[in-house]
């Protein structure tokens, strides 16, 4: 993969990767915020995922479970999240707090 600048965070959904609850994948981004991140590419692996040496390169490998997911589903569930983080950075009460 080409090497990104030093604002962007790439994250794979890989199913190797951290299974992060809503609150900690809004605490990820914010903390990425915070620092000055201006970007973060999302990608969704081939059938086979990703290789090694791609895992090794991201900033974030994150898992929405064991199970496949076909491509489409994977991006409704990314969608749901990152609303979610905005919502939850933005100060918005979330139900599964506390």
């Amino acid at each position: 993969m080409p090497p990104l600048e030093a604002q962007t965070r790439r994250v794979l959904l890989d199913e190797k990767g951290e299974v992060l609850g809503s609150l900690d994948f809004a605490r990820r981004l914010e903390r990425w915020r915070d620092d000055g991140v201006r970007e973060a590419r999302f990608l969704i692996g081939a059938a086979d995922g990703f290789g090694d040496a791609e895992r090794a390169e991201a900033d974030l490998l994150l898992s929405f479970g064991r199970a496949t997911w076909p491509h489409l589903l994977a991006r409704a569930m990314l969608a749901e999240q990152l609303f979610r983080a905005t919502s939850i950075l933005a100060g918005h009460p979330y139900h599964r707090e506390g």
